[in-house]
């Protein structure tokens, strides 16, 4: 049996469905083979950890496994989170502790059968995009071991890049779930604040903190994001999706662009920058270049302003004993003494006003494209200018939580030097499965090795798994795209799926007096296959569209050619009596384009 490394979710469950103890024991003899230099793992599961974890799950699985679409698959954790039975250090050790139960986050995977392999190395306290700040080491780059892997979720961003699992909890305040992404090859999907619970989570700044999700493609990080997330009563900043966002962005996309980019000097980068930007053109994005003022601004205030007193809170009593904390981290982290409560709101009022100003401007697009990093430096050169070279790392990342943002860290061209290079897309709030949509076609459209793997991408399934959050309504008239009511759709955040047909026992009727004329559907024994298209509106604005919806039509359920149902317009029978059936035009377009052609 081959061992498994490098590949995704579904080759993971091929592998673990056939003899699960077999393959994590493997996995677990291969990294334990790993030389002592290698400090992106801080714990790793024993034997009978392993085993203990298998036999709870095993008798689940054997009785329905359709309940454990993660069994038997390992991930690793961010050594500040939580799960039970094991040390908690947030790359600290005096503040390690042994935590009495799973983060939520983790015990949603673990329900779902996921197995808990290792704890990883993280800048201490997650303070830091760099992945040097630890009492265990630096993490090195997984393509060149003298440069950054980007921090502070170093230890999971290399785990995942070197493929040993297909995904891993990071964090991320500033950016942590996003630079070493960039510097790894990775996927960092940065959720919206309170998706994830941060039960159980050591906080650095805990208004500003979200759990994030390292994966290998962007399908496996939106899929366990949404296992992972949900309400959780336990946590006070835990929030419900709102079910009024998009569900995908458009097929060819206005992404935003800071009209003037500062890569600080590094040429690499802004080449391979461009490439990203070419390719992103090549798919069908337009570009709106814009005023990024705001945005700098209040990626300023994280560390430059009262909002680094949340992080001296979040240490506690460690910051009395400095001897026991990396000096870098202690310099950044006291500093947070030195601001008033008067400080601190007024550091609130400011960020209120540049986020509405960012708002604003996000709602003219459909999301923001910015590089993940502008550039990266070499351990060496971390040690001479250990903050400044971390400001700029947290360039285009530290602004996004402050604003209530959602994010997304994709692969990109890589740098001549052979370094990765990865771009961020950036919406508002629960944009994430929107900002997922575009990723994965944006990560087929590249097709870049995995990781540092070298190990090819494979094509995806046509589209994520279908969303709680969203209607699949059809549409077969006037709300067709092009349409005159087309528009009832589009205001409100529906997007257009795909174009098909009906299975083949519907009639289509021209209803007499409607204004415009619109089309009524009945089902029908001796019908035919009726063109339809398939929009995905937001659950809480579904009801609204359908208050719009006048008499004799309605919505109900309607089978489609392939044998799925969804809701659809469905026509009263009394107003069928004095209608023309037009079912052998086969659909609304058709019809429409018969009656023009003939000036009828």
């Amino acid at each position: 049996m081959a061992l498994m490394t490098g590949q995704t979710l579904a080759a993971w469950r091929q592998q673990i469905s056939q003899d699960s103890e077999s393959v994590l024991t493997r996995l677990l003899e291969h990294i334990n083979t790993f030389p002592a230099e290698d400090n992106a793992w801080l714990m790793i599961a024993n034997e009978a950890q392993l085993k203990a974890q298998l036999a709870v799950l095993t008798p689940l699985y054997q009785n329905n496994p359709d309940a454990l679409p993660l069994f038997g698959i390992p991930f690793a954790v961010k050594d500040n989170v939580d799960v039970a039975g094991w040390p908690t250090t947030a790359a600290c050790p005096a503040f390690e502790y042994i935590a009495e139960q799973d983060a939520t986050a983790v015990a949603r995977l673990k329900a779902a059968g996921a197995i808990v392999i290792g704890k990883t190395n993280l800048d201490q306290f997650a303070t830091g995009l760099v992945g040097t700040r630890s009492p265990y080491g630096a993490v090195v780059n997984t393509f060149n071991p003298d440069y950054v892997s980007g921090g502070s979720s170093s230890g999971s961003a290399s785990v995942v890049a070197r493929g040993l699992v297909p995904f891993a909890f990071g964090t991320d305040t500033a950016g942590s779930g996003r630079v070493p992404a960039g510097f790894n090859n990775i996927v960092g999907l940065k959720p919206t604040k309170g998706w994830l619970s941060a039960k159980g989570v050591v906080p650095a700044c805990r208004l500003n903190d979200t759990l994030s999700v390292f994966a290998l493609t962007v399908d496996d990080a939106f899929y366990i994001a949404s296992l992972a997330g949900g309400v959780d009563s336990e946590d006070a900043y835990s929030r419900a999706h709102p079910a009024t966002t998009p569900a995908a962005l458009p097929s060819t996309p206005t992404f935003a662009v800071p009209e003037t980019l500062n890569f600080f000097g590094d040429v690499q980068a802004q080449a391979a920058w461009e490439q990203a930007i070419d390719a992103l053109c090549e798919s069908g994005v337009t570009l709106k270049p814009i005023d990024f003022s705001a945005f700098t601004q209040l990626a300023e205030q994280l560390y430059q302003g009262a909002w680094v007193a949340e992080r001296t809170a979040a240490v506690g009593d460690m910051i009395q004993h400095p001897e026991l904390m990396d000096p870098t981290v202690y310099t950044i982290v006291s500093a947070g003494l030195n601001y008033s409560a008067v400080d601190a709101y007024n550091a609130e009022y400011l960020r209120a006003e540049l986020a509405q100003k960012i708002q604003r401007t996000l709602g003219e697009v459909d999301a923001l494209v910015v590089p993940t990093s502008p550039t990266i430096h070499t351990l060496k050169e971390m040690e001479q200018e250990p903050i400044r070279f971390n400001s700029q790392f947290g360039t285009y990342t530290n602004f996004t939580n402050l604003a209530d943002l959602s994010a997304l860290a994709l692969p990109a061209p890589f740098r001549a030097d052979g370094l990765p290079a990865g771009i961020t897309l950036i919406a508002p709030a629960w944009h994430d499965r929107a900002l997922a949509d575009f990723g994965r076609r944006w990560q087929q459209q590249l097709a870049l090795p995995l990781g540092a793997t070298e190990l090819p991408l494979t094509p995806g399934d046509a589209a994520l798994s279908s969303s709680p959050h969203h209607v699949r309504i059809a549409v077969v008239g006037a709300h067709l795209r092009g349409m005159p009511l087309n528009f009832q759709l589009t205001t409100r955040n529906a997007v257009f799926v795909e174009a098909t047909q009906t299975a083949a026992t519907y009639r289509l009727y021209a209803l007499a007096n409607t204004q415009p004329q619109k089309p009524g559907l009945a089902r029908d024994a001796s019908g035919a296959a009726i063109e339809v298209e398939l929009w995905d509106i937001p659950l809480a604005r579904f009801g609204e569209f359908v208050a719009e919806i006048p008499s004799p039509l309605g919505i109900g359920s309607l089978e489609l050619c392939d044998g799925r149902w969804v809701k659809g317009f469905i026509c009263e029978p009394a107003a069928l009596n004095d209608a023309v059936d037009i079912t052998e035009f086969k659909g609304w377009r058709h019809w429409v384009a018969r009656k023009e052609n003939h000036h009828v």
